[in-house]
């Protein structure tokens, strides 16, 4: 499975650029409109990690133009992630520019990503009711820190008002999918809850099994791209 990704340049409000990967449906279902879908990338690690490569890849081939790119702590090299006010105000300008280039978003935008990147999507959905998206898909959604589950980040979910799609492994040390049930249960719109039972925050599975582990990575695509269809 190959998908050389397009380069986008981003400009941002600090007079600074980012790098957006632009992949491009390599085969679309003739009874399925186009649809965008911009996942940002996780604290430890930027777009061009293995996990955002390889999702961005497999869901390109399932339909689906996606688009990655860095924060700018990660395209400037720096480990510690910016501020959220920077982080929102990068995934701002990053919907903006992809709905200007690519034609799929303009007519159908969904916006998500991996844990902090997901985070700061719904952020961005939550701050502005008039933003047009059609959706959110959040990869293992960071509830809280690690061994402190009295610091959710929940409050302004309640705020989105779009569907949203959430993907939590059973083992999520960031929150479990029973810490997530009851919040989600309680919104006033439409949210999913698809779990990957014996998956981490990453999605992976306790022991070392490759071919359930590629199947469990596939159903998570699969989720996805039918979920944005339906």
């Amino acid at each position: 499975m190959k998908n050389s990704p397009s380069e986008l340049q981003v400009a941002l409000e600090t007079s600074a650029t980012t790098t957006a990967l632009v992949y491009f449906s390599s085969s679309r279902p003739t009874q399925f409109p186009g649809a965008t879908l911009i996942l940002g990338h996780g604290a430890g690690a930027g777009q061009r990690s293995a996990f955002m490569v390889n999702i961005a890849r497999a869901l390109s081939a399932l339909g689906l133009d996606i688009v990655t790119f860095n924060f700018p702590y990660t395209e400037q090299g720096r480990r510690i992630p910016d501020r959220a006010p920077i982080l929102e105000s990068c995934y701002r300008s990053v919907i903006e520019a992809v709905r200007s280039e690519v034609a799929s978003a303009k007519a159908r935008l969904f916006i998500g990503g991996k844990s902090m990147g997901g985070r700061i999507a719904t952020q961005v959905a939550a701050a502005d009711p008039q933003l047009v998206l059609a959706g959110l898909v959040l990869l293992g959604y960071p509830l809280h820190p690690p061994g402190r589950p009295d610091q959710r980040r929940d409050k302004h979910l309640p705020s989105i008002k779009r569907p949203m799609l959430f993907i939590q492994g059973s083992r999520d040390a960031f929150g479990t999918p029973v810490e997530l049930k009851p919040i989600l249960d309680a919104l006033d719109h439409h949210a999913t809850l698809h779990v990957v039972e014996g998956g981490d925050h990453s999605f992976k599975l306790s022991s070392s099994q490759p071919a359930k582990q590629a199947a469990v990575i596939a159903d998570i695509e699969r989720t996805i791209v039918e979920w944005i269809h339906t």
